[in-house]
C-alpha cells in the first residue's frame, strides 16, 4: 500500500512539474512561431491560438509577423563619374518562410545583419553604375523650367549647354527608379535566407563636403548667368521700347509740323489777301505803312547814316513821299 501510495504521489510531483513547464503555449496575432528539438527544427506554426508542446524537450521560438522596417546606416559611395556622396536608405521586410528563416539567420538581428549586406552591396552598386544626376533627381521639370528662361533662337545658349560639369544634363532613371533597381537586386538575394522584401526608399542623398562646395560654385555661377540674361533682355526690351518711343515721336512731330505749314500757309495766304485789298484801297497809304515799319526793324541796328539821298529813306522827310 505504501509502494502504491509513494507511486501516486511521484506520478502526480511528475504531472504538475509538466503542468508547471507549460505543454500548452499561445501564438498571439502578429506572431510565427517554430519548435526546436536539441537544436533540430520539427513544425512551424503560422497560426494564432493555442498549441501544445513537450515539456523539457520541445523550445518554441518566436517571430513577428507584422511588416519590419530596416534603418541602414548613411555611407559614402563612389558614383559612375568619380563622385563621393553619402547614401542613406530605408527598407521594409517580413519573414516569408520561418523555416528557412530559422535556418539561416535564427534571430531577427541577424536577419538586420543579413540585410544591411545584400540592401548595402546592391545600393554601391547601382549607384556606382549611374551618374551623380540620376541619384539625387527624379525627374527634368526643374530643367525644363531652367531651360525654357534661355531662347537658342535669339542666340543664347542654353543651361544645358552652358554646364559644363553635366550637372544639367536630363536624367534617363532618376532617384525613385535606382531605388526600384536596388529593391529587385535585393528581392533575388533575400529568399534564401526566408525573407520578403516590401520596399526600399532612398532616404536622404547628401553630397560630401568637397562636392557641396562645387555644388555652390555651380548654382552660383547658374544665378549670375540667368541674372545676367535677364539684364541682357531688359537692355534689349528698353532699347525696343525706346526705339518705337522715338519713332512715336517723329511721327507726332512730322504731323505736327505738317499741320503747323499747313496753317502757316493759310495765314500767309489770308495776310496776302489783306495786304492786298489794303494797297487796293488806299496805296500811297500802303506804301508809307510798309516803309515805316522797315524804319522801326532797320534804323535801330544802323550805328551811323553817312546819307539819306535815296530812294528808301524818301518817307523821313516827307509823308508823301516827295
Amino acid at each position: 500500500m505504501k509502494k502504491l501510495f509513494g507511486f501516486v504521489i511521484i506520478i502526480a510531483v511528475i504531472v504538475i512539474a509538466i503542468l508547471v513547464m507549460g505543454p500548452f503555449y499561445v501564438v498571439d496575432e502578429g506572431e510565427l512561431a517554430v519548435i526546436v528539438q536539441m537544436g533540430r527544427l520539427t513544425g512551424v506554426i503560422t497560426e494564432a491560438g493555442l498549441h501544445v508542446k513537450v515539456p523539457f524537450i520541445d523550445e518554441v521560438i518566436r517571430y513577428p509577423k507584422r511588416i519590419m522596417a530596416w534603418d541602414g546606416e548613411q555611407k559614402s559611395m563612389l558614383t559612375k563619374e568619380k563622385q563621393y556622396i553619402w547614401v542613406d536608405v530605408t527598407a521594409r521586410w517580413k519573414i516569408s518562410d520561418p523555416k528557412l528563416f530559422y535556418e539561416a539567420v535564427q534571430t531577427i538581428d541577424g536577419a538586420y545583419s543579413k540585410l544591411a549586406e545584400v540592401i548595402d552591396s546592391e545600393v554601391r552598386t547601382v549607384v556606382a553604375e549611374n551618374f551623380l544626376r540620376e541619384s539625387v533627381r527624379n525627374s527634368n521639370i526643374l530643367l525644363e523650367k531652367s531651360a525654357d528662361i534661355f531662347d537658342t533662337d535669339s542666340g543664347v545658349e542654353t543651361l544645358t549647354a552652358i554646364e559644363s560639369e553635366g550637372s544639367r544634363e536630363p536624367i534617363v532613371k532618376g532617384r525613385r527608379q535606382l531605388a526600384e533597381e536596388v529593391l529587385e537586386r535585393s528581392r533575388k538575394m533575400v529568399p534564401q535566407y526566408g525573407i520578403e522584401l516590401i520596399d526600399v526608399v532612398t532616404r536622404q542623398i547628401r553630397y560630401n563636403d568637397q562636392l557641396t562646395q562645387s555644388v555652390y560654385a555651380r548654382m552660383i555661377k547658374e544665378r549670375n548667368q540667368i541674372a545676367q540674361y535677364r539684364r541682357s533682355e531688359g537692355e534689349g526690351k528698353k532699347a525696343e521700347w525706346v526705339g518705337r518711343m522715338n519713332n512715336e515721336r517723329m511721327s507726332i512731330l512730322s504731323d505736327a509740323y505738317a499741320k503747323a505749314e499747313a496753317i502757316r500757309g493759310e495765314a500767309d495766304a489770308e495776310a496776302s489777301r489783306i495786304y492786298a485789298e489794303a494797297y487796293n484801297r488806299d496805296r500811297n497809304f500802303f506804301d508809307f505803312w510798309r516803309a515805316v515799319e522797315s524804319y522801326r526793324t532797320t534804323i535801330p541796328n544802323f550805328d551811323k547814316t553817312l546819307s539819306t539821298d535815296m530812294d528808301y529813306f524818301k518817307y523821313l522827310y516827307s509823308p508823301f513821299g516827295r
